[in-house]
């Protein structure tokens, strides 16, 4: 009996899950990193909000967020790898002959990242919040909702750059590039209200600004998920924006050329 489409999709998933079991060091970095450099950055951002006259500011509300979504965005190389490994192993050619179609391969290859970005901002926050006595003022479901929706666009985002990138350098440094760029446009890196001149008028055009925009509300405003709808809508549209590129350029016949 040929196996339906969840089954073809979910032997998808637990093939990619071993594979990043076998090697969790680059989700522990990528988990690490940004709770190390929140106490660098911690001080930076306590000044910033306390010349914003926010009431008992620690800092933590800016660094932690901010940390959070830069580094969220770097997973995008752990989507694309997903990809271009198959290329370097040969075995690509093995997995068009088999029965998946091309939508159930791009759900196999999207499932694990969405849950390893879900998981990294989950923990990010908790252990951020913990180490530097982050207050939440607003709604806790609220945070989680601007966090899948971050994750979705993430996800999507370095799918889109699959479809477009012919070699694995080709997305290591678009990849890179777009992650520093968007956390220093979208307010990541400084409070939004403090971003130069000339980056203001275009940190709406980036994710980050939203996913941002977002967490401040429910962080520092005490908003709930009243609140958050134009974020989490604007994340979901960049988001449907990133599946479109992906459908539109995504060929299974396509050769992708990987480290190898």
């Amino acid at each position: 009996m040929r196996e339906g489409t969840a089954g073809r999709i979910a032997a998808l998933i637990r093939h990619d899950l071993r594979l990043q079991m076998r090697d969790p060091a680059p989700l522990l970095v990528r988990t690490v990193m940004p709770l190390l450099l929140m106490g660098f950055m911690q001080p930076l951002f306590r000044t910033a909000l306390q010349a914003e006259n926010v009431e008992g500011a620690t800092g933590a509300e800016q660094a932690v967020p901010g940390m959070a979504v830069m580094f969220t965005f770097f997973l995008v190389n752990l989507v694309g790898f997903g990809v271009f490994r198959e290329h370097g192993w040969k075995t690509w050619d093995r997995l068009r002959a088999g029965l998946a179609r091309p939508g159930e391969i791009v759900a196999g290859r999207v499932a694990v990242p969405l849950g390893v970005a879900m998981l990294q901002l989950a923990v990010v926050f908790a252990a951020g919040g913990w180490l530097y006595n982050l207050r939440v003022r607003g709604s806790w479901p609220a945070l989680v909702v601007v966090g899948a929706a971050l994750a979705l666009c993430v996800v999507l985002f370095g799918m889109a750059l699959v479809a477009l990138c012919r070699t694995v350098a080709q997305l290591a440094v678009f990849a890179n590039l777009a992650a520093l760029l968007f956390a220093g446009l979208g307010g990541a890196l400084t409070p939004l209200s403090m971003l130069p001149d000339w980056a203001s008028p275009l940190a709406p055009a980036v994710p980050t600004y939203w996913a941002m925009r977002g967490f401040t509300t429910v962080v520092l405003d005490g908003g709930g998920l009243a609140a958050v709808l134009t974020p989490v809508a604007v994340l979901l549209a960049f988001s449907l924006g990133f599946a479109v590129l992906t459908l539109a350029f995504f060929r299974l016949e396509h050769r992708k050329i990987s480290w190898s």
